[in-house]
């Protein structure tokens, strides 16, 4: 595709692949787009692993890596030891977890120890931690890097220019472009409401223009973010301004993906209304797919959700043990399985490979702009 965008990142079509998945990234960057890696879990040990394995798949081709450096966060910049962090989760939410497993025929057992090994997460996010991903990140031959939560730490910006690595950013008001593009970020992603993970209250069909037009004359090109899963809906986000499409759900039913296979058939089945914003699973809203898991933390029952990363702690190590044993047949796990969707999920229908995706969105781009198109033929 002719585009500033394009030529600057040496990809074909500027269809950008947000995946934990390094099987989907490798395959999304051969197939022409560019695949983004999702490290916020990684320790920097593994995360060079990963980025080494990309590197070997894609031969030069571009591609990105995605890290959650929040601006803001529990304890941040306090110097606290692990056992003092794993102090500052309530019993309270401990038990609340526990008991919904219980309730679900699952014996939790004893969790603590994975709460230690998410602790790798409150080290990321913290100003050390991200330094140690950015060393790894910035070894590579990456065209891109982003943050997914609130401004880029100012050593991303510098060292992203030095190097002539991209800077994204992902926004969900005009105001936060504004304050992105003030800070000096090179590509803006906007997403809408309807996505995946962290995402804002506004919809992606109001958000796109509005971005686009309070960032206009800086030259930034806008990426369209949030229930977008096929390539007519690329194409009405291009024709709004945006300069390509960022997506993160559309993945997860891949051959490629990692999902486990009990939510990947749940998401298949799904309708655009078997999500759920919420703040029970990292502190933040994020959205995910409905089940008796997301149900029971709405309920009244449940306590108030702890500030990132301290939610983390209560939610992933249960969540981690639910798909364990969901993929054993358990039907009280397979009830409380869940991950984070977005309300694209309605249109995620049929497994295929992620380089088929790509082409398919290529096809339905092509043919929303052929019908647009003989809108103006006389």
């Amino acid at each position: 595709m002719n585009s500033d965008l394009c030529k600057r990142l040496g990809i074909e079509f500027p269809l950008f692949a947000f995946s934990h998945c390094r099987d989907v990234v490798a395959a999304v960057t051969n197939a022409g787009g560019m695949g983004v890696f999702g490290a916020a879990m990684m320790s920097p040990e593994e995360l060079e692993e990963e980025l080494s394995w990309i590197d070997a798949q894609v031969k030069g081709k571009p591609y990105g890596v995605d890290l959650i450096v929040p601006n803001k966060f529990e304890a941040k910049g306090e110097d606290l030891s692990d056992a003092e962090i794993l102090a500052m989760v309530p019993e309270g939410h401990k038990d609340f977890a526990s008991a919904l497993l219980q309730q679900h025929g699952l014996e939790p057992g004893d969790l603590e120890p994975a709460r230690a090994d998410r602790l790798v997460f409150r080290k990321n996010i913290s100003a050390e931690g991200a330094r140690r991903s950015l060393d790894v990140a910035f070894s590579h031959p990456i065209a891109l890097i982003a943050n997914a939560l609130g401004l880029p730490p100012q050593d991303m910006l510098e060292r992203g220019k030095a190097l002539g690595v991209a800077v994204g950013a992902l926004v969900g008001t005009a105001q936060h472009a504004r304050a992105q593009v003030a800070a000096g970020v090179d590509v803006i992603i906007a997403a809408g409401g309807e996505a995946g993970g962290h995402t804002g209250e506004v919809s992606t069909m109001v958000l796109v223009p509005e971005v686009v037009q309070a960032i206009a004359g800086s030259g930034v090109p806008v990426l369209a973010a949030g229930g977008i899963a096929t390539g007519g809906q690329m194409a009405a986000a291009m024709a709004m301004g945006a300069a390509g499409a960022w997506c993160g759900s559309v993945w997860l039913t891949t051959a490629e993906a990692e999902t486990n296979p009990v939510v990947k058939e749940k998401m298949l089945a799904a309708s655009s209304r078997d999500t759920v914003r919420s703040r029970s699973r990292t502190g933040k809203p994020s959205r995910q797919l409905v089940s008796a898991w997301t149900e029971a933390w709405e309920g009244k029952a449940a306590p108030t959700p702890l500030p990132m990363p301290l939610q983390t702690l209560v939610s992933e190590p249960a969540l981690h043990r639910i798909d364990q044993i969901s993929q054993t047949g358990h039907a009280g796990a397979q009830d409380l399985a869940t991950y984070w969707v977005g309300q694209g999920v309605g249109l995620m229908n049929q497994t295929m490979s992620a380089g088929a995706v790509v082409q398919q969105f290529k096809e339905e781009f092509l043919t929303a702009y052929e019908r647009l198109g003989t809108l103006l033929e006389e």
